[in-house]
């Protein structure tokens, strides 16, 4: 699926990385907690949280994920936008919570790590 696909699914706002919409990703992984999402170990990956701190950048770039989707109206600040685009990062915002937004992207075809 298309980063730009996951725009108009979760009727997110693009914060930055407009330029790599075109982009594809393959899975999705849901959490807040960091250390779970470097369990998950996926490339072209987009990265679904409600935390909003610098590690979730470097926690995305370690693991080869393309973007980060911000759920229930988060918003990184300015550092977080400099820090995605120096590695390319698409930041995406959206109002849904985690669970909808999971669930929209599941029903659209996306699937986590399992497949199923």
């Amino acid at each position: 699926m298309k980063i730009r696909e996951l725009v108009d699914i979760l009727e997110a706002k693009v914060i930055t990385g407009a330029d790599y919409l075109d982009r594809e990703v393959y899975t999705a992984c849901g959490s807040d907690l960091m250390s779970d999402v470097l369990a998950f170990v996926k490339e072209q990956a987009v990265l679904l949280t409600g935390l909003v701190n610098p590690q979730v950048i470097r926690t995305a770039e370690m693991m080869d994920m393309t973007c980060i989707v911000f759920v229930r109206g988060k918003k990184p600040d300015l550092n977080m936008i400099d820090l995605a685009n120096e590695m390319e990062i698409v930041l995406l915002g959206t109002d849904y919570e985690m669970f909808t937004a999971c669930g929209r992207l599941y029903t659209n075809g996306l699937r986590g790590r399992s497949g199923k």
